[in-house]
């Protein structure tokens, strides 16, 4: 059976279309003691001495247990399911599947894996998984820069018939700048964590070049690039508007995203976070180049489209909004149309400061971050449990859990904070775990029983609470 990323086979109820599990609340026993979900440790894909030591930590400074017991679910998740680490040619090599889905996003495998990063120091073979999945990355940008989801070996895939060039390793061929971006991050961020170098090699440095390219190629001045994407479907954010090109934009300094981080289809291709997370993206790996290696030159050419990208972006992605004031727009062309909407997936607006990109206190962001957390926001959703964002890719009335987190994950006020904790806790629907979307009336109907991006990014927040906020844990 061929399924979209958000459908699931299920024997539960199916709703438009979707496959939304509907299952009783099965993780109590009768004196109401929260069973671990956990595959049991043999059964572990990875066990980290490190992490299990933390979860400890912070699961005894929580005073709820049904929150502890979702905390000690959800972090380790992407180690205890998703990882495949080998050593190949003497060399870490980490292959880091999505879920319920064999197939390694690069967005994903990042995000599942970042939380992990500040252990590595202090644990030997958690360096090595990591370090491995820098590595997988590389090669996974060599293969081709511009498909944003890769095989463990050249297998092929139910979409090898879309109309783009394909190769057998690719899962999807879905060209997004984040793709390329949190590729960046990882390698950063590994590098800020432990200071080891050795996965910055030729490879990398190649890697490094091609994404530069890429970067280049998509600000469209002289063409439209060597990237074109259709699909057969008849949904239609999965296939690509102007043959395969996308709606046309005036060249302007910014980058085209044909794609989402969602994986759906954008209708103006200067996707606005994107291109923020570009800007960022290129001045880390400016400063890689520059303190790791020494090309100073490469450097200035990463700083240099850091530079353009972000002055396109003042110019172009901030306009005042009726009842808003000055915001940021999810998507414009450089003609002067504008999107006013945000998306769960990230990088969202609303995540722009857990990215770096913006200070939280900046005016324009607090302003957008009014607007998308409003029911002016066309995928902000409010029902009789939850209200949040959701976005296209599900489909109405269904609020992504990453959209609840990253609204506790960039607020500064200790009871949104502890609001947004209390709501991820009322809508597991049951199951110990995050999901892809749950319905805001009913939280047990709901997509993606195995999410291990929303998962992990839910052990994040806990993290942060109890290190800068423990008392909302107690």
């Amino acid at each position: 059976m061929v399924t979209r990323r958000n459908f699931l086979k299920t024997t539960g109820l199916i709703t438009a279309g979707l496959g939304l599990n509907v299952l009783p609340t099965y993780a109590k026993d009768s004196d109401a003691v929260y069973l671990s979900c956990r595959p049991s440790r043999k059964e572990r894909k990875f066990v980290s001495k490190a992490v299990e030591a933390k979860i400890r930590e912070v699961k005894a400074s929580i005073s709820n247990s049904e929150l502890a017991w979702m905390f000690e679910n959800c972090l380790p998740n992407t180690l205890d399911t998703t990882v495949e680490h080998q050593i190949v040619n003497g060399k870490p090599d980490t292959f880091v599947i999505t879920g319920d889905i064999h197939a390694m996003w690069l967005r994903d495998s990042t995000a599942q894996v970042w939380p992990y990063l500040p252990f590595a120091k202090e644990d030997k073979e958690l360096k090595l998984l990591l370090e491995g999945v820098v590595n997988r990355q590389t090669k996974c940008v060599l293969i081709d820069p511009y498909a944003n989801a890769f095989n463990f070996g050249p297998t092929g895939s139910h979409w090898e018939k879309d109309l783009t060039d394909m190769k057998p390793e690719l899962h999807e061929r879905k060209w997004e700048i984040d793709s390329l971006c949190y590729t960046i991050r990882l390698s950063y961020g590994f590098w800020k964590a432990t200071g080891e170098t050795a996965c910055f090699n030729r490879n990398w440095i190649r890697t490094s070049e091609l994404i530069l390219q890429t970067f280049i190629e998509q600000q469209r001045k002289s063409d439209k690039g060597p990237y074109k994407f259709m699909r057969v479907t008849g949904w239609q954010t999965d296939t690509v508007a102007g043959g395969g090109y996308g709606n046309p934009v005036k060249p302007v300094g910014l980058i085209c995203s044909i794609f989402r981080p969602s994986d759906d289809a954008s209708i103006y291709p200067f996707l606005v976070p994107a291109n923020h997370f570009a800007v960022v993206s290129l001045r880390q790996m400016a400063q890689m180049h520059q303190e790791i290696h020494g090309r100073h030159d490469f450097a200035m050419k990463c700083r240099r489209l850091a530079d353009e990208v972000e002055e396109a972006l003042k110019e172009y992605a901030v306009t005042d909004h009726l009842d808003y004031g000055k915001i940021m727009p999810y998507e414009v062309d450089g003609f002067g149309n504008k999107l006013f909407m945000d998306d769960a997936n990230i990088p969202s607006l609303l995540s722009m400061p857990y990215l770096g990109c913006m200070d939280v206190d900046n005016d324009v962001y607090q302003n957008t971050r009014r607007f998308v957390l409003s029911e002016n926001n066309p995928y902000f959703f409010k029902g009789k449990v939850a209200e949040g964002i959701g976005g296209p890719h599900v489909g109405l009335e269904m609020i992504w859990p990453m959209s609840l987190i990253m609204q506790g994950l960039t607020s500064t006020d200790k009871k949104e904070m502890k609001w947004c904790l209390d709501t991820l806790v009322k809508t597991h629907g049951g199951t110990g775990f995050m999901h892809e979307t749950f319905h805001m009336d009913n939280p047990k109907k709901y997509t993606r029983k195995w999410f291990a991006w929303a998962n992990t990014l839910f052990g994040e927040f806990v993290l942060k609470i109890h290190q800068y906020h423990p008392e909302l844990l107690s």
